[in-house]
């Protein structure tokens, strides 16, 4: 079937995708200007509901699992031509939006998108989020992927391999990516990088799920970390541009955003603590699941009723002093973020290319009580390469370009611990804010290259004895514990979690294995 669409619903204006989005009771308008829009039954992605395509392209290359879920080539066809029957028996193509733009801001490799759906606020999400192309560009554009959502299609579980109604199906071999029964806009946001990280390793390109931010000598810090790590509070830096937030690539040339805009959290958001992002919502973003009052219109950032994982999509023009086009010379420092909650690991740590695949593959941070349901201690989770969920290959391919990056541009990489120092969650204190600031401003500095470093017994981790302005006490995360007995039963306690888990990795070179914690 063509989905092919009408010129007049392709790349709308802001105005008018806001105006069609009001008029079609999708959301409203709030004081700030920002359109608010709730996603219904998902306020997040459904893991267990994306699935890979298994064919003669992804069979021996995907690494196939608990993470990447594989669907056949016919159950892909059934639900497609369902899809298809649909909109032409609901008379709905006149009625789709589309948006045709691009993933990488790198124009020798950046992926020509078209993203069609049912719903105007997703296609104004998709205009903010991703790159948007030229008028002259879109007189003669040919999308190399197109995504096709339909909200209220369902699939048949029973008959078509799905794990319920809803799915995001990925087909790398037809470069169609379908979704249906899901309003969350994330979605369409990581399908696109999901594909990304697919097919730029065999450019020997290296995608990464990292925020970047460039100083005035042209040279890019990289930041990886898992979601609570501090990852966009750091790379928030006044005295350094914002190259993007969270999705970049490094080519021989350089590091480039993916994307065109941001998607930020906003529960809890505070105008004093977070100015970019509390300025950024206005006319042109989209909240999604955030409360606004029915009368007043304003927007609660404190109300978590609907969900935690209140969000807001805005171009990234509309952060002041933003790199853009959003590229970059190659980095001269990567920081691997960590929020040990079990407080035993330092707070910084230099890391060898061994040491920082080795991290880089394990992917450890902590989750805290309250922060899911069912959770109610703090509880220890890896997740490869910093983003798993959408790294289709094995991670090993992945850390090897790092690997080869590190010794090809003499980078640095650390790994900091924003997490808890003294004692674990609930007795020690999490490290204050301004000594994690302080150190990475040294890391990115040098300041940390020619100091000394002490060699940790259990995690083989090296820190420095010194580091100006932060209390060398600090530093060695045994001196903060009253109980030293107890900071080396829980250390060991960790480490022995970080060798099962990357036993799955298995087999890797002794020297990345070496550069992990040591085997009791």
């Amino acid at each position: 079937m063509d989905f092919t669409i009408n010129e007049g619903r392709r790349n709308l204006t802001v105005p008018l995708l806001v105006e069609a989005a009001v008029l079609g009771y999708e959301g409203k308008l709030s004081t700030t200007g920002s359109l608010s829009v709730r996603t219904g039954k998902f306020t997040g992605r459904s893991p267990e509901d994306k699935f890979i395509v298994r064919d003669d392209l992804t069979s021996g290359t995907v690494d196939w699992g608990k993470i990447n879920h594989e669907l056949s080539e016919d159950n892909f066809e059934k639900i497609y031509s369902r899809m298809a029957q649909y909109i032409e028996n609901n008379n709905l193509k006149d009625k789709l939006y589309t948006f045709d733009g691009f993933v990488g801001a790198d124009r020798t490799s950046r992926l020509p998108i078209r993203v069609i759906t049912d719903k105007a606020w997703h296609c104004l999400f998709s205009t903010q989020i991703f790159i948007n192309a030229s008028r002259e560009e879109l007189s003669n554009f040919k999308p190399e992927f197109t995504l096709l959502s339909i909200n209220d299609f369902a699939s048949i579980p029973e008959l078509e391999g799905t794990n319920s109604d809803t799915f995001i199906i990925l087909s790398f071999k037809k470069k169609l990516i379908l979704m249906g029964s899901t309003s969350y806009a994330g979605e369409i946001k990581k399908s696109m990088f999901s594909v990304m990280n697919f097919i730029l390793p065999k450019k020997r390109i290296f995608p990464m799920h990292c925020s970047v931010n460039l100083g005035d000598d042209n040279k890019s810090a990289l930041f990886f970390g898992l979601s609570g790590t501090g990852k966009t509070t750091l790379s928030a830096d006044e005295n350094r541009r914002l190259v993007g937030d969270d999705e970049h690539g490094w080519s021989d040339v350089g590091v480039f955003n993916f994307e065109g805009g941001c998607y930020a959290k906003c529960i809890n958001l505070n105008k004093e603590k977070e100015p970019q992002i509390w300025n950024a919502i206005k006319f042109g973003s989209v909240m999604e699941n955030v409360v606004v009052d029915p009368l007043s219109r304003d927007p609660d950032f404190s109300d978590g009723n609907l969900t935690e994982n209140t969000r807001v999509v805005y171009p990234l023009n509309f952060i002041p002093n933003a790199v853009i086009p959003s590229i970059c010379g190659h980095p001269s420092v990567i920081i691997f973020l960590t929020a040990d909650a079990f407080g035993v690991l330092p707070p910084v740590s230099k890391l060898s290319k061994e040491g920082a695949m080795y991290h880089f593959m394990s992917g450890y941070t902590s989750k805290l009580a309250g922060t899911e349901r069912g959770i109610t201690e703090p509880k220890e989770t890896f997740s490869q390469c910093f983003g798993a969920p959408f790294m289709p290959l094995r991670a090993s391919e992945y850390a090897k370009l790092l690997g080869e990056k590190i010794t090809e541009h003499n980078v640095s990489v650390y790994l900091i611990n924003t997490g808890w120092s003294g004692g674990p969650y609930g007795i020690g204190k999490r490290i204050d804010l301004k000594y994690t600031r302080t150190m990475v401003s040294a890391a990115i500095k040098g300041d940390l290259e020619n100091v000394e470093y002490e060699t940790h017994e259990i995690f083989n981790l090296n820190y420095p004895k010194s580091c100006k302005d932060i209390p060398s006490t600090l530093l060695n995360p045994k001196n903060t514990w009253h109980d030293k007995d107890q900071y080396d039963f829980s250390a060991k306690r960790l480490a022995k979690l970080f060798i099962k888990n990357f036993k799955k990795f298995e087999p890797v070179s002794e020297e990345i294995r070496k550069a992990g914690p040591v085997e009791y």
